[in-house]
């Protein structure tokens, strides 16, 4: 082969397979030196080279000079060997890098076949994995079909390079919509923030930098033209736009849309917004299975607890007959434990001792002793809770959530689902006994309620409470 010869080849090569022209210069080094290695042996002092502008080879065995072509067809062999093997590994390195820089970004490929659920998807020259789990629920692909998706991630595996694709991600909706409204793509309108829960609903916050354009009537287009056709791509999935800022008064709101909203109290200690709706605003602030709530949660980053009036002072009246259970404490600190925004034993908890020393004005011993004491107690009311529970008829319809516990995004949700409660890990805490001696309110061998334990309720409903359980046995 003549020095024009290798060049045309090295040239077709860099071009099809993205390989780059110094690489592959030095993998046919490298498979001749293998090749003359072999034919004259390793201990020889052998030199290779390739003239970069004239493509001719240069072999020496220290001052003698080989002619390639003169290699047995052993060495041929080998060298084809080597050559096959450098490309596999530039060719892998190459389609790695392309794909790692984008990561996050959308492609287009067509559905090759299927796996155990999971689709291979072609991107062209590249071969990718839309795994089940990142498919969005209840949607059906077949061989031969256009998909669109996010690149998740990108690994080496071996000489191949194995490519992750999802259509559930949050950014799989963010592409989309630079995708489909120019005045996101050109930077005029911005999306803050996006929360989903692919298949069902998603959320996203947007604002605009131009006074004149209206960043959500932008988003839905005239008609809703824009945004349906992201619905239609997302299988007819729920979107909700509403309008970023940068005041959590605001936002919180906005995010809850279109449940109408009273009050919102934030307790930045906790990252908890305590939001109060009336009793007809409940069910639609909350949405189906506490999707809203949540999903409004995850748009603003703090926790969002949905009450009405009435559950509020409830709350405020259970949380202060419990933390004056506590041993030495003044009123003072009750006061301070609700303004605060804690309600519960649990969320006691949640402090260090030198943020609970300062915010108690306690040492810290003494701030270490009372989360212990919060800790056994929350424990204890949890279990007394779970017995209670599991003394109840199986017909009850209704269901209690654990007192003492801290509340959840969605926490009133959970009372109304018990389905999407999540189950707390045993762990080894002290006790109520261990800590501050025997409790002389309760019995080891019986299942008793937290007002039975730290006293009865002093709120507005602590007659109708007592009919409940009444009716109950």
């Amino acid at each position: 082969m003549n020095g024009a010869d290798l060049l045309r080849i090295v040239d077709l090569m860099h071009r099809e397979k993205n390989i780059s022209k110094e690489v592959i210069f030095e993998g046919i080094e490298a498979a001749v030196q293998l090749a003359t290695e072999k034919q004259y042996g390793e201990e020889e002092d052998i030199q290779v080279s390739i003239n970069r502008d004239s493509g001719e080879i240069h072999a020496k065995k220290g001052e003698q000079v080989i002619d390639p072509e003169l290699l047995g067809r052993i060495a041929a062999q080998s060298a084809k060997q080597v050559m096959i093997q450098k490309i596999r590994e530039a060719e892998c390195n190459a389609t790695f890098d392309e794909y790692i820089a984008m990561k996050g970004d959308l492609v287009h490929g067509t559905v090759q076949r299927f796996e155990g659920g999971a689709a291979t998807v072609s991107l062209g020259k590249s071969e990718a994995i839309l795994p089940r789990g990142e498919q969005i629920p209840g949607e059906t692909h077949h061989v031969g079909e256009r998909v669109k998706a996010v690149v998740l991630d990108v690994r080496k595996v071996g000489q191949r390079v194995k490519i992750i694709l999802s259509r559930t991600h949050p950014d799989f909706v963010r592409r989309l919509f630079e995708n489909e409204i120019p005045e996101i793509a050109d930077r005029t309108i911005e999306i803050k923030a996006l929360a989903r829960e692919a298949g069902y609903r998603a959320k996203i916050a947007v604002s605009s930098i131009d006074l004149k354009v209206d960043c959500v009537g932008a988003c839905v287009g005239v008609r809703g033209s824009r945004i349906k056709n992201i619905v239609d791509e997302l299988g007819g999935e729920r979107i909700d736009i509403v309008r970023w800022n940068d005041s959590l008064q605001v936002m919180i709101p906005n995010a809850l849309q279109p449940a109408q909203i009273e009050e919102v109290f934030l307790y930045p200690r906790l990252g908890r917004a305590i939001v109060l709706v009336k009793e007809d605003q409940l069910s639609l602030a909350i949405g189906r299975r506490g999707q809203n709530v949540r999903l409004a949660s995850k748009l603003v980053g703090w926790d969002i607890e949905i009450m009405t009036h009435d559950e509020l002072n409830e709350g405020i009246e259970r949380a202060e007959n419990w933390f004056r259970q506590i041993p030495e404490v003044t009123n003072e600190l009750v006061e301070a434990f609700i303004e605060e925004g804690f309600l519960s034993y649990d969320d006691l908890t949640f402090l260090e001792p030198a943020q609970m020393a300062e915010l108690a004005g306690l040492s810290e011993e003494q701030a270490t002793n009372l989360i212990a004491f919060a800790e056994a107690a929350a424990e204890k009311v949890e279990q007394d809770s779970r017995a209670a529970k599991a003394a109840e008829p199986e017909t009850s319809a209704t269901t209690t959530p654990a007192e003492g516990q801290r509340s959840t995004p969605s926490s009133r949700a959970a009372e109304l689902f018990p389905d999407e409660e999540s189950a707390k890990p045993e762990a080894a805490k002290p006790t109520l006994e261990s800590l501050f001696g025997p409790e002389t309110t309760s019995k080891p061998e019986e299942s008793l309620s937290a007002a039975q334990v730290f006293g009865e309720t002093s709120g507005p409903n602590a007659e109708e409470s007592k009919k409940d359980e009444g009716e109950g046995d």
